[in-house]
């Protein structure tokens, strides 16, 4: 398989209030990794480790403050975040349309998915209501809908399976293995541990803003689990 992503020497930090130390917050530094097309990987690591702020990295959200990010040219990506790409002041459906478009589909296309993506989000009249009025499970589940159905290349998944109540957090996650070819490439947060073992293929644990081990997945989270 090819190399979907390549993250090298990528350094991250945020300033600070001038009420702590007036100083930067280190996120990531000196973190190396490589994903090639078609793997399923999760992150994990303790809050503030980075797990986040790599996949907005990946998603070139935020460009790192040092270190070389390279995402195959060929391959489209979404990022699946609470709050992160809609605009407010426009309808669900209208915000699935332009994400369809900025995905690259032509007008007819993207019309062609919006249906699917309304009935997969159970927004019902709310998919025509501005985005404003939706609460925090009503715009996760839009979002995995747009960006699952939309069948981008690489996914990145960030914590996007753990919101909603039960019934649709075992369909997101059903779908989601059906919608797993061999090319597409994940790449997911998600703090529980059984979610990474059912989509993954191989885990990251990150600390202290850098990669501590990388390989099989139940091998990373046994690992984890003794250190916590």
């Amino acid at each position: 398989m090819s190399v979907a992503i390549r993250l090298v020497d990528i350094g991250m930090q945020f300033a600070v209030s001038k009420n702590h130390d007036g100083g930067a917050h280190r996120v990531l530094e000196g973190l190396n990794l490589e994903i090639r097309r078609g793997e399923k990987v999760g992150l994990m690591g303790r809050n503030g480790a980075g797990k986040s702020t790599l996949l907005r990295i990946i998603a070139g959200i935020f460009p790192p403050a040092h270190g070389e990010v390279w995402r195959h040219p060929d391959m489209t990506v979404a990022l699946l975040s609470l709050g992160l790409g809609f605009k407010n002041e426009l309808t669900g459906r209208e915000n699935a349309f332009l994400a369809a478009m900025l995905q690259g589909l032509s007008r007819k296309q993207a019309g062609q998915r919006l249906q699917d993506i309304g009935q997969f989000s159970e927004l019902g009249a709310y998919y025509d209501e501005p985005v404003k009025t939706y609460s925090a499970g009503m715009r996760a589940r839009l979002g995995f809908a747009t960006g699952l159905l939309l069948e981008t290349d690489i996914l990145l998944l960030d914590e996007i399976l753990a919101v909603g109540d039960r019934g649709f957090r075992v369909k997101a996650r059903e779908a989601l293995q059906e919608k797993i070819s061999a090319d597409r490439t994940i790449v997911m947060v998600h703090h529980a541990e059984r979610a990474i073992q059912e989509i993954c293929t191989r885990a990251v644990w990150l600390e202290q803003g850098a990669v501590r081990m990388d390989g099989d997945v139940n091998a990373v989270i046994s690992a984890y689990g003794s250190q916590s």
